[in-house]
């Protein structure tokens, strides 16, 4: 049987820290109101593109693969907050990477964006279409915030992981997926001021509006992650105790622990980080995965439960069984340019860039 197992892996983090602290400085909040309703403790503000911050995940992935670019068939870059619609941003990486020979998409269901895009190019190498696959989730979304909603400012972050996908006749790999929406209540997760329906009327890029109905959103994720778990377990005809480890959506502690609790799985056994990034939307599951290997959590053929929510309202889970490596084959040199603002610096600039555009 042709499965689609994980051979490289790399994330890309932007250096910049936005504390809980810093945030208090042109937000009514502290650290503690923050922490104790988001788990989040600070977050990362991006000085560079998007599409620079996939590139150098690619050549990490791709370092850590053994695999060169050339050999790549396909780019899946999921991402909501992307550079430019025309051309996409998969297509920059791959210029930038030089995958000559491979075509290039981005996959826009928000938070669930990475997810979505892993199981796009687990099919279609399953169905023999393409070999060797580059799955990116990336968001660049500080410049795109309300950061003068208390709400919605609080919860997120920059950041960029990567993940190459490669044909396999081993039993590993991607062994079951489950993908949904509620579209019924897409309105509950809104952001005014993206899109074609903003053009020429008074709007400034970048200068949004959130609808973010937070308990509604809470009931939703949880219900349809967990929904989204089982089914998947029962696919493989596993149970909670089958899983080695929760790779979930980083979006809030809360909603983390609720859709653990519900799988039946211990928390020892979930990977958590949304206290150093926030919610990176769609970069949350691939950077977790990163880091739960770099911090030695993920043990050769060890099934994973990867899942997440997202505007729209999309929800996704995937079963993996990870292969036998779980150290690089290599490394790359690749990086960042320095930064020279912090990350309060660059937050106080969209502030300043977007006062009274609206008025």
């Amino acid at each position: 049987m042709r499965n689609a197992t994980i051979t490289g892996w790399g994330k890309c983090m932007p250096p910049a820290v936005l504390s809980n602290a810093d945030i208090a400085n042109f937000l009514d909040t502290d650290d503690e109101w923050i922490t104790s309703r988001t788990g989040i403790r600070e977050r990362r503000i991006s000085h560079v593109s998007l599409e620079t911050m996939g590139t150098v995940a690619a050549q990490r992935a791709l370092a850590c693969a053994g695999l060169d670019a050339e050999r790549l068939d396909l780019i899946v870059f999921g991402t909501c907050s992307f550079d430019q619609q025309v051309p996409n941003t998969a297509s920059g990486v791959q210029k930038r990477i030089g995958a000559v020979n491979a075509g290039a998409m981005d996959v826009n269901t928000a938070c669930t964006s990475y997810l979505y895009g892993l199981t796009t190019a687990a099919a279609m190498i399953s169905q023999g279409v393409v070999n060797n696959a580059l799955v990116i989730g990336g968001e660049l979304i500080s410049p795109l915030m309300d950061w003068t909603d208390r709400g919605v400012a609080v919860l997120f972050g920059d950041g960029c992981a990567a993940t190459v996908l490669q044909a396999t006749d081993k039993d590993e790999g991607l062994r079951a997926s489950k993908l949904g929406c509620y579209g019924e209540v897409r309105e509950i997760l809104l952001v005014h001021g993206m899109g074609q329906r903003y053009a020429n009327r008074g709007w400034v890029n970048g200068d949004t509006q959130w609808v973010f109905e937070g308990q509604e959103i809470f009931k939703r994720a949880v219900v349809g992650m967990s929904q989204a778990c089982q089914t998947v377990l029962d696919d493989c005809g596993m149970g909670p105790d089958d899983v080695d480890l929760v790779v979930p959506h980083q979006a809030n502690l809360r909603i983390i622990e609720a859709v653990v609790k519900r799988a039946g799985v211990s928390m020892d056994r979930c990977f958590v980080n949304v206290h150093r990034y926030g919610n990176m939307s769609a970069a949350t599951v691939p950077v977790a995965l990163v880091e739960a290997l770099e911090e030695g959590r993920i043990k050769p053929h060890a099934n994973l439960l990867l899942t997440g929510f997202g505007g729209g309202l999309s929800w996704a889970a995937q079963m993996l069984r990870w292969g036998e490596r779980v150290t690089p084959l290599g490394e790359s040199d690749a990086t960042l340019p320095p930064c020279e603002r912090s990350g309060l610096e660059m937050v106080q600039g969209y502030l300043a860039a977007k006062h009274g555009s609206r008025e």
